[in-house]
Order: C-alpha cells, then structure tokens, then sequence
C-alpha cells in the first residue's frame, strides 16, 4: 500500500534518533489516519523507520492519546524525582 503524506513534524532525541509524528493518507482509498513512528539517521543522513502505529482521525482518540501520555509522564517524573531525593 501508498502513502501520501499529508504533515509530518518530527522529535529529535538520543545522538541520531527521532520520532515522527504525522498525518497521511492511503493511496488509492484516501482514508487518512495519524501515525507515530519511531526512527534513526543513518551515517550519510537517511532517515530509516524501525516501527510505528497508526490510528484513525478523530478528535477523541487525539484528545484520550495526549491525555493518556501526560498521565503516564507525570508518574514517570514523580518516580524519577522520588529516586533523585536523599532520605
């Protein structure tokens, strides 16, 4: 199957990591669906994909993912700062 790629913005992390975040749409049916994938930089700078997940578009599933990912990060930072205290 054919993607057209319709946004893409990208998070760069580690010495040649990154994570796309995306909106495409498949050729030939046109649905379009939000994909999140993970990546490397290759020596000579080709970005090379190792997986991802797509989803469909819609407000909701949006709104529960980023709702979802700040819960998840905020227990992963109290843990971390909790770790970081002397007792």
């Amino acid at each position: 199957m054919e993607y057209e790629t319709l946004k893409c913005e990208y998070i760069e992390y580690g010495r040649n990591k990154f994570i796309e975040v995306s909106r495409k749409k498949a050729m030939p049916d046109e649905n379009e669906f939000l994909n999140i994938s993970k990546g490397y930089y290759r020596p000579d700078g080709e970005r090379r994909y190792n997986r991802g997940i797509g989803f469909p578009v819609n407000e909701e599933i949006v709104k529960s993912l980023i709702e979802k990912i700040q819960q998840v990060a905020e227990g992963a930072a109290a843990t971390s700062s909790e770790a970081d205290s002397p007792e």
